[in-house]
């Protein structure tokens, strides 16, 4: 097929139409895997065809939502693409490649690739490459919260598709400036917008694009502030339009969206019957596509409908025909390219999960069957357990916890002596699940979702402040909520060991530091963390041949302050297990590698700076001249780089998580998962004391025990800086955390 710079460029307005209608919480996905283009696999001939054939394979990947894929293979066809003679292609694959960055997150690439674009497209008089790039530069600054820049590079854009006589492009580019008039709450400027936008959409064929700007049109003026019954009754006019369009071209996928649509409009009429009926019809042309990615979106308002009318079973099965779609899609899922990434999973698709668990444990309260009640029970966790791995490999963004899951079996019975406490925060109420080794038990506590939090963050707040006893009326009333409904059942099994898997805002307290009124928790329990039940390898620590990497800064560097007591600590601890020790001007991230690349260690104790954030690619552990990363801590430690068996231990003992950001707390919880260790001993907040040594000194003199596990290790070191006067404050012992593998 020759090169048309103009018709491979615009081969992509799937995805640009894709672009569009992502932001009105769609996902278009033209392609199914059989229909991948068959030059995209052909052996290339040449330089030229080989660019033309990872375009298209670009393109297919995008289509089906795969963009690690499409990125690989745009990055491959980038640098076969540049030292061609052909500034057309080269404009046309940057292009693609800039799109592709933007949906990922990566936008300061993005841009340089699109300028880069832009400007070839420009010198090769390529002006339709030109105007869909400035199209994807003010998406891109429209994200960012720059809507100045967005509106001159759309303008731009504009002028250029009006000189080619591109009325597709045209169309593309009012949607987005409307878009962007509807955000900033102008509803005057965006509907003048759509209504242009509609008149160009009537000179196009009938095609998969009209009908996509349709869709995406209608939805404009269906979600628009104030809309009017005039704009409501045209957003119904344009689904009817794209249905129509979509049965003529028998294209089942657009008509699973203008179906859904039409009952999305007929659920804000009030009309629940009619706008039942017509998700069912959404869902079954969504069956006919093979498109789980349009599954769960029905499916998931069905369940809501069928909830409000009292069909509480008939909701439950849509809710799990929901999330099994989600879960079958979710590894597929662009992340957020947002500027404000913390817009996490639990922000866009998590409620479902949470929503079904709500009516599984709703219907295990009234359930008379103990059998009954119990599969009920364990449904609900399982389905938490679903979003916190979700919610896990969103963080990270990427597919860490594959290889960990397929070590772990699911912990249905605690060992002996050990209850596992599963909190599940609920809109109107906090259910707590508790496994001990005989029984799973359900405890309905009322506190709505926002009181409690409230109560979590003044916790954390006063737990700090290590200078007053603020934090004693947040520790009560956390117990009150959190333990004391359990202690009955605590009491009677003997336990010892309490685990943790704590859900929301509960990842950024310690649990050690509730208080009943007498004592600390931490005096009662030995406890733990896990960010999840099916996240966590409970092999216990070997004990034989331990073999520690010990690393740490005690001087300033990149402007972060002097750890003054690190040398004491990682002295103390090298004299108990021996090991080699990198310091100051020896902690360097290639001195590291080495270290690790030479030496199997079992133990990896680190005791630096380390920020933990709400997007991954912020957090890190600080070198003597460089930040690690948690994918350059992954790539160093796990399995299959230099070892064969995973990390035992990591210690993180100067981690610093922001008080108030969940998300920041879920990258600590996950942190086991992430570096491929099985167990984590790190600090909710920086102790800059010598307190902090002392602790991590006696956790390692404790664990040299034959029979202490860590977790037990963990407390009986708390514990003892709890009977130092100096020290009494939970400040200062608190924070430290163990999470995964507690035994």
């Amino acid at each position: 097929m020759p090169f048309n710079p103009y018709l491979s460029w615009r081969s992509s307005l799937a995805g640009m139409i894709g672009l569009l209608l992502w932001s009105l919480g769609a996902v278009p996905t033209g392609l199914s895997a059989e229909a991948l283009p068959q030059s995209a696999t052909a052996p290339p001939n040449n330089q030229t065809r080989q660019v033309d054939a990872l375009l298209q394979r670009a393109e297919a990947d995008q289509a089906l939502g795969q963009y690690r894929n499409a990125l690989a293979a745009l990055r491959t066809a980038q640098s076969l693409a540049e030292p061609l003679a052909d500034p057309a292609r080269h404009a046309t694959v940057l292009g693609e490649l800039g799109e592709t960055l933007w949906r990922t997150g990566a936008t300061a690439e993005a841009r340089h690739a699109l300028e880069r674009s832009v400007a070839l497209a420009r010198q090769a008089n390529a002006l339709p490459i030109a105007a869909a790039g400035l199209n994807h530069l003010g998406n891109l600054a429209a994200d960012q919260g720059d809507a100045q820049s967005a509106r001159v590079a759309w303008q731009e854009s504009l002028s250029l598709a009006r000189q080619v006589q591109d009325p597709a492009l045209i169309t593309a580019v009012l949607i987005n400036q409307a878009r962007l008039a509807a955000q900033e709450r102008d509803s005057g400027t965006a509907e003048t917008l759509l209504a242009e936008a509609a008149r160009q959409t009537q000179t196009l064929p009938a095609s998969h694009d009209q009908a996509y700007y349709l869709l995406a049109i209608g939805q404009l003026r269906r979600t628009l502030p104030g809309a009017s019954v005039s704009q409501q009754t045209q957003a119904w006019q344009h689904f009817t339009a794209a249905a129509a369009i979509a049965r003529q071209l028998e294209d089942q996928r657009s008509l699973s969206y203008a179906l859904g649509y039409q009952a999305q409009w007929q659920r804000d009429a009030g009309r629940s019957t009619e706008a039942l009926a017509l998700y069912r019809q959404a869902v079954f042309a969504a069956q006919q596509a093979n498109a789980p990615e349009l599954l769960y979106r029905w499916q998931w308002p069905i369940g809501r409908l069928l909830k409000a009318q009292g069909d509480h079973d008939g909701a439950i099965l849509a809710y799990r025909q929901a999330v099994v779609n989600l879960q079958t899609i979710r590894q597929d899922f662009a992340p957020d390219r947002a500027k404000n990434h913390a817009a996490s999973l639990q922000a866009n698709s998590g409620d479902a999960f949470t929503e079904l668990a709500d009516l599984l444990l709703q219907r295990a309260a009234g359930q008379a069957a103990p059998a009954a009640r119990d599969a009920d029970l364990r449904a609900a966790r399982d389905t938490m357990e679903a979003l916190k791995t979700a919610e896990v490999r969103d963080y990270f963004r990427d597919d860490c916890i594959t290889a960990l899951q397929s070590r772990t079996v699911t912990l249905d019975r605690p060992p002996p002596h050990t209850a596992v406490l599963y909190p599940i925060l609920l809109p109107n109420r906090l259910e707590l699940l508790l496994s001990t080794p005989d029984n799973l038990e359900q405890i309905t506590v009322r506190v709505d979702r926002n009181t409690f939090t409230s109560v979590v963050r003044e916790f954390r707040r006063t737990l700090e402040k290590r200078t007053s006893r603020e934090y004693l009326p947040p520790a009560q009333q956390l117990y009150g909520w959190l333990i004391r409904p359990l202690q009955t059942t605590l009491d009677a099994g003997r336990i010892e060991t309490l685990v943790i898997v704590p859900d929301g805002p509960l990842r950024t307290i310690p649990l050690a530091a509730l208080h009943d009124g007498q004592d600390f928790l931490i005096r009662r329990y030995a406890i733990a963390t896990t960010p999840g039940l099916t996240l966590t390898d409970l092999r216990p620590i070997p004990r034989h041949q331990i073999q520690p990497l010990l690393a740490g800064l005690t001087q300033a560097v990149q402007g972060f302050p002097a750890l003054d007591y690190v040398q004491e600590e990682l002295a103390a601890i090298h004299t108990a297990y021996g090991g080699k020790v990198l310091e100051n001007e020896t902690f360097r991230l290639a001195n590291l590698q080495q270290a690790l690349k030479a030496t199997p260690y079992s133990i990896v104790h680190i005791a630096t700076h380390g920020q933990f954030v709400g997007d991954v690619r912020n957090t890190f552990l600080l070198t003597f001249d460089d930040k690690l990363t948690l994918d350059r801590l992954e790539r160093l430690i796990a399995i299959g780089q230099y070892r064969d068996q995973p990390v035992e231990l990591l210690t993180l003992s100067a981690c610093q998580t922001a008080a108030g950001d969940d998300r920041a707390a879920l990258g600590l919880a996950g942190v086991a998962v992430k570096a491929g260790a099985r167990s984590v001993l790190a600090t909710l907040w920086l102790v800059n004391d010598q307190a902090s040594g002392l602790l991590a000194t006696e956790f390692y003199q404790q664990l040299q025990r034959p029979d202490q596990s860590k977790v037990r290790a963990l407390q009986q070191a708390q514990v003892r800086l709890l009977a130092d006067r100096r020290y009494q404050h939970p400040g200062y012992w608190s924070p430290f955390l163990l999470i995964g593998n507690w035994l």
